[in-house]
């Protein structure tokens, strides 16, 4: 009987609940890498949310791709502590040239 007084208490939901997420939860363990919270990206995104009404190509689908597309790089840019201007300025003029480019991208043979 106080077992189930104990599942059905705040805390026993809680250990519940943790248990229930284990799985989940030992991936925080195994990889320092991972954060605990998404704090860091809310922050990376919300300077983007704040000004997307004034994107130029924003109210199509295809501009709001595109506009995420390149804030996502450029917010991977500064994540890796790598020069925005200098950065950019290989990728884009390498792609002008009809360079390849596909080594700079994440898990990929080149």
């Amino acid at each position: 009987m106080e077992s189930n007084i104990l599942l059905k208490s705040l805390i026993g939901k809680t250990i519940t609940y943790a248990i229930n997420q284990k799985e989940y939860l030992d991936n925080f363990l195994k990889d320092v890498r991972i954060q605990l919270s998404n704090n860091l990206v809310e922050q990376s995104v919300k300077s983007f949310v704040i000004v997307r009404t004034n994107w130029l190509f924003a109210n199509t689908p295809n501009g709001s791709n595109t506009s995420i597309m390149i804030y996502s790089i450029i917010q991977s840019i500064i994540i890796n502590n790598l020069i925005l201007g200098k950065y950019l300025t290989y990728v884009l003029g390498t792609l002008q040239f009809g360079g390849d480019v596909s080594h700079l991208v994440h898990g990929t043979d080149g």
